[in-house]
């Protein structure tokens, strides 16, 4: 039951080409920054992975995390609530080239639920809702969204067991449980480790059902500070 490994690289094994991958954020508090640019690491050796979808709350900021991943050409479509953020150039570049796809309409918690489709009111009357199921409810229209599904998470954690329970440092929480319970593999870098008992039980945000590999990041860099010090990493 130890999911612990040992270093980033064994963390992001086996994602690969044309995946789609969830990546916690809500700002830099839940950006797994280091899981992030190892497989930009990867990708610069070896070409892989590349042609990827990526979930999250916005399409990356300056030329770190997301951002780097778009400028190394390895995102063909981002999925988000927020395409244009503190620093979105990296994306809008690439959209405006008509070299990445964007959709707007999050379905995260859906899938973590066991949930395959469902109906909101988001959406209803424009574009985005052409060609889906629409339905009356309680005389508003609503329309018809599938959950949204993933490969692999990369999420942000504060505290983990090796078991894979986890919990989270204030807004890091935002995404990354949802994305958890909504990908097939999971990957977690914490700050710290522990042995089983080590977290209250109570205390427990992400049980390690849903949890598949966790790696140590003890002193985890954030977006923020990144992005005030001009580090490009593409």
């Amino acid at each position: 039951m130890d999911k612990t490994v040992p270093d980033l690289a064994t963390a992001v094994a086996g994602i690969e080409d044309g995946m789609t991958l969830m990546i916690g954020g809500f700002g830099g508090s839940g950006a797994p920054i280091e899981l992030i640019h190892a497989l930009i690491d990867r990708f610069r050796a070896t070409g892989s992975p590349k042609g990827l979808t990526v979930i999250n709350n916005n399409a990356g900021n300056g030329r770190i995390g997301i951002a780097a991943m778009i400028d190394a050409g390895m995102v063909a479509k981002m999925i988000c609530s927020f395409p244009r953020s503190a620093d979105p150039r990296a994306f809008t570049e690439k959209y405006h080239n008509g070299q990445i796809g964007l959709e707007l309409v999050p379905r995260i918690r859906a899938a973590g639920a066991g949930i395959p489709a469902f109906y909101t009111p988001t959406s209803f009357g424009t574009d985005l809702a052409v060609g889906k199921p629409v339905a009356e409810f309680d005389g508003r229209m609503y329309v018809q969204e599938r959950w949204l599904k993933a490969d692999a998470a990369l999420i942000k954690a504060e505290l983990a067991d090796t078991m894979g329970n986890l919990t989270y440092r204030k807004a890091a929480r935002n995404f990354s449980p949802l994305m958890a319970a909504a990908a097939r593999v999971t990957i977690a870098q914490a700050s710290t480790i522990v042995l089983p008992g080590g977290i209250d039980a109570e205390q427990v945000v992400t049980p390690g059902i849903f949890v598949n590999r966790i790696v140590q990041v003890a002193d985890a860099q954030q977006e923020e500070a990144l992005m005030r010090a001009g580090v490009a990493y593409a």
